[in-house]
């Protein structure tokens, strides 16, 4: 089984919809979000399943949804393959994600994770509130033209790098004039800027306020050493001493995650093949932008849709994106016509292989048509 690797998603990976279709057919997917109902004192579960989406897209709400949800797509993969999960030698989550790894390798009980992810929202939430800010990723940026940017913008407010997604995505978080400023810097550089649709400025000093929360919750929380290495977002290390993993948690607010620095580490372990289990397939295409040849599978009810989603977009079929536009998680939705002129010269290639099948003078057709 070599050394199988779990990945956990963060915010911005939730859909109305899922985790519907595990708890139909896993009772063990249903008891969590009925825990997870008992718990927050509210019906979470309806929220996944069936909204609104305004509602499920708050911080408060998401976290504590992607959490669970996270969770009860890792049952499926217990009840359907024992034998990967019972195999797993490493697991990292990005950002909120990080909790769900710590909960998987028995650091965190289920109830103890929910609790702190509940706080930790409500935090943020409170952080954010307090002054106006965003997200903004740099497309296509080295790190050191990124910094350049940082520079430019600084100026106009406090600004920080806040994730180190996978070459050529980074996020920038910080002060709204300062994010403002540094799209347009970063489409000056030869970069393309995309806004995020998140609360706050999160993993910046902006957040300090939240710390103190965080912190109480985590003292209050049974943290015990992780049955397997879980990477931490601020280092891109594993810690296994319970005290370091409180404090990285709460520095995690503040601090950039280093989720390129942490798949590199995992890879040089021989970590592989991954596993990304929680809603969407985002950590999946980030992963291939780091190393294109590494296995990598989702398990989710999360629905496939390559016009749209983020599928596309993070595994190298880069769209339009000389303005910026608002996305959940750098993820832009591009049209049917937009999608097939960008993939233009991957699509001739297949239609190629295609000269001698039935559907090619459809292929075909499609494709001049779009030119």
């Amino acid at each position: 089984m070599s050394n199988i690797t779990f990945l956990f998603p963060g915010q911005g990976a939730q859909h109305v919809g899922m985790g519907k279709t595990l708890s139909q057919n896993y009772p063990a997917a249903r008891r969590l979000y009925d825990q997870a109902n008992d718990l927050l004192g509210y019906d979470l579960a309806s929220i996944c399943f069936e909204g609104p989406a305004e509602k499920l897209n708050t911080t408060v709400v998401s976290q504590p949804a992607i959490f669970v949800s996270s969770l009860a797509a890792l049952e499926m993969l217990k009840a359907d393959r024992p034998h990967v999960v019972e195999s797993c030698k490493f697991s990292a989550g990005l950002s909120l994600g990080e909790y769900t790894a710590l909960t998987f390798a028995g650091a965190l009980s289920f109830e103890d994770g929910l609790r702190v992810v509940q706080v930790r929202g409500e935090a943020m939430q409170a952080a954010a509130d307090a002054v106006s800010s965003g997200m903004v990723s740099a497309l296509l940026l080295n790190r050191d033209q990124v910094q350049e940017v940082l520079d430019t913008s600084s100026s106009r407010g406090g600004i920080w790098i806040a994730n180190y997604l996978c070459p050529g995505n980074t996020v920038l978080s910080g002060e709204k004039a300062a994010c403002d400023h540094a799209a347009d810097a970063i489409i000056q550089a030869g970069g393309k800027p995309v806004v995020l649709a998140v609360a706050g400025a999160f993993h910046t000093p902006l957040m300090e306020s939240a710390c103190d929360r965080l912190r109480e919750a985590l003292s209050r929380a049974a943290i015990g050493t992780p049955q397997i290495p879980v990477i931490s977002n601020v280092d891109g290390q594993a810690h296994s001493n319970p005290d370091d993993i409180r404090q990285n948690l709460v520095r995690q607010m503040t601090q950039p995650v280093l989720w390129e620095d942490s798949m590199r580490w995992l890879l040089s372990q021989a970590a592989g093949p991954f596993f990304e289990i929680g809603p969407g397939k985002v950590l999946k295409g980030l992963l291939k932008r780091i190393d294109r040849k590494v296995d990598c599978e989702s398990i989710n009810d999360s629905p496939w849709d390559c016009s749209s989603p983020s599928w596309w977009f993070f595994s190298g079929f880069w769209t339009d994106l000389e303005s910026p536009r608002t996305t959940t998680f750098g993820c832009p939705r591009i049209s049917e016509k937009l999608f097939w002129k960008r993939c233009l010269p991957k699509f001739r290639i297949f239609a190629g292989l295609l000269q001698f099948t039935r559907p090619r003078k459809a292929v075909i057709s499609r494709i001049h048509d779009l030119s």
